[in-house]
């Protein structure tokens, strides 16, 4: 092949061996080296100009690292006055984010946590509350328990502390300084005219004797005789005609705290790879298909469905009678091209919130019949393998007589092996699109399928202009 330099980062060289191998080129010489102070430095050491230059760099390991260690050689690539620079990234990084909270180990959160206040704070916010009589039960339809429907607002919470708290906030003095300026409690500002027609004599006095309000400053009518349902738009404190409100810091200070957000960096990471110099990408198994369309330059998804399927045909006994599972409902599809291809049955694992008493755990329910058949989970990331090791064990409680896993992407963060190997999963079958040697000397039940040719063939059909989508028709041939 002419006009070609294939790079490699140091995420996965052993890959980048295997894929230059199949293209029958070497790779290109670059020297990748830190700094004292862990800053990346990167030399180029062939000529790239008018090239047709591929960057091989997986996200794994040191994610973060390796990132930085791809835009700088994009960058120095596209200085260099390469003809076109396509970044080949077998595990894309950042592709995946939670929609909820995880846990220290890894583990995703099935309910928001209890010490988690889920809303604005603050005097300066609209979301307050007008003090209310104790003497009168909060009639705030969030505030019954009954008719509470979001169950993680934590500013109204159904234990007595916090109700406690909010009752204790609407008969405090010091959220009710209008109770002090006229003390007889009945609401009822008195004018100066009025005053002075009883003989309470003039403004000054009025002011001493607690009466009148000095000049400059508005009275404000007595909270517990303010008119039930009168909207409260807080400023500064004080909601609309006067009414003092009480904040939520103010009804429960412990739990106050900013309105929890889940950043979403797939924008960030595109622009990043376009900028550096990017003008193409391929990539395998994104987790959301949809995380291409943040980027402008053309990007290739490959699929790993038909090196899985070719796994089964020849490695995995008796397939024909077993059944393609899904671990969750986002990995559907995922499954299903697999079992129409092998003309396989179906299943799926269903999260249901079906306990009253607890509404916020989970149950996992199997829709599909495994009961003595062979099943086959298919995946396509493994982080921590809760959700993989928790499939299996449904599995096993409705008679599942084996169980494989399939997966692309094994990361395998901390104690992930240690609980694949204690679980009741037979064998793991993963890609190597991330370095799984220290997985396979410390995990016997693990295998590895190769995606080395379908990235190898990507390259050349791409380097010569030729489709990639017709890869796949000849996937058996690879």
């Amino acid at each position: 092949m002419r006009n070609i330099v294939v790079f490699s980062g140091s995420s996965h060289p052993t890959l980048v061996d295997q894929i230059c191998a199949r293209l029958g080129v070497s790779p290109g010489q670059v020297k990748l080296t830190k700094f004292a102070n862990r800053e990346t430095n990167v030399e180029i050491g062939d000529s790239v100009r008018n090239k047709d230059v591929f960057i091989i760099q997986s996200g794994c390991g040191a994610v973060n690292d390796n990132l930085m260690e791809l835009l700088i050689m994009l960058a120095a690539c596209k200085t260099a006055s390469a003809h076109r620079i396509t970044a080949v990234i077998p595990c894309f990084p950042y592709a995946r984010q939670p929609d909820a909270p995880y846990k220290k180990n890894g583990m995703p959160l099935s309910r928001v946590p209890r010490d988690v206040f889920f809303g604005y704070t603050g005097s300066s916010t609209p979301f307050s509350l007008p003090v209310t009589p104790a003497v009168t039960p909060l009639q705030t339809p969030s505030l019954d328990r009954a008719d509470r429907k979001n169950p993680f607002d934590k500013m109204f919470d159904s234990t007595n502390e916090s109700n406690s708290d909010i009752e204790s906030a609407a008969t405090s003095p010091t959220l009710s300084p209008a109770a002090g300026i006229h003390g007889n409690g009945s609401g009822f500002v008195p004018t100066l005219s009025t005053l002075r027609s009883e003989g309470a004599g003039n403004h000054s006095d009025l002011v001493k004797k607690g009466l009148l309000a000095p000049r400059g400053i508005r009275p404000q009518p007595n909270p517990l005789t303010a008119q039930a349902g009168t909207p409260a738009i807080l400023t500064n404190g004080v909601a609309a005609g006067g009414q003092t409100c009480v904040t939520s810091d103010q009804v429960n200070p412990q739990k106050a705290g900013y309105k929890h957000w889940v950043a979403r960096s797939g924008t960030l990471i595109a622009n990043l790879l376009v900028t550096a110099g990017a003008d193409h990408i391929i990539t395998m198994d994104l987790h959301d298909p949809q995380f291409q369309g943040f980027f402008d330059i053309p990007v290739d998804n490959l699929y790993g469905q038909p090196l899985m399927v070719k796994y089964i045909r020849e490695r995995i006994p008796n397939w024909e009678d077993a059944v393609v599972v899904s671990p969750d409902a986002g990995g559907a599809k995922r499954a299903t091209v697999i079992a129409d291809k092998l003309g396989m049955e179906f299943a799926l694992i269903h999260k249901e919130r079906r306990q009253v008493q607890a509404p916020h755990k989970p149950d996992m329910m199997l829709v599909g019949d495994v009961t003595g058949k062979t099943c086959i989970l298919v995946d396509d990331i493994a982080d921590t393998s809760f959700t993989i090791t928790k499939a299996a064990k449904v599995l096993q409680q409705n008679g599942a007589k084996k169980i494989y896993a399939i997966i692309t992407h094994a990361i395998m963060s901390g104690d992930a092996i240690n609980r694949i190997q204690n679980s009741c999963i037979d064998q793991v079958i993963v890609s190597n699109s991330i370095p799984q040697e220290e997985h396979l000397q410390n995990c016997p039940k693990m295998k590895v399928f190769n995606v080395a040719p379908i990235f190898a063939e990507a390259i050349r059909r791409i380097h010569n202009g030729e489709s990639v989508s017709m890869l796949f028709e000849v996937m058996d041939l690879i």
